[in-house]
């Protein structure tokens, strides 16, 4: 199974997912997945190191390779816009707030 991130019970970000093509199914290990509003995916799948993920990326999830030259402030952004995508009205406040609670 592939390492994943949830926000409640919904997962927002995967790491390391495949794609499938006529030619087979290819393993992306370092990348990431996620579930973007259709603007922001759209922009991510116009970028050079994007993929459709495989089984996901019909619900709308897009993949971004990670790479020695991946702007890491962008992935985290994207990330958050995941987080925030899948995340209850009460997560987003907190993350908004930056409330997290007792620790």
């Amino acid at each position: 199974s592939f390492p994943t991130r949830r926000s409640s019970d919904l997962v927002f970000v995967w790491y390391g997912m495949a794609v499938k093509d006529a030619a087979g199914v290819w393993q992306h290990p370092p990348s990431v997945s996620l579930l973007l509003p259709k603007e922001e995916r759209q922009a991510v799948l116009a970028m050079p190191d994007s993929f459709v993920p495989g089984y996901i990326g019909p619900h709308g999830w897009v993949g971004l390779r990670l790479t020695d030259d991946t702007d890491w402030v962008e992935v985290a952004e994207l990330i958050e816009e995941s987080f925030r995508a899948t995340a209850s009205k009460k997560l987003v406040r907190m993350l908004e707030s930056g409330d997290f609670g007792e620790q």
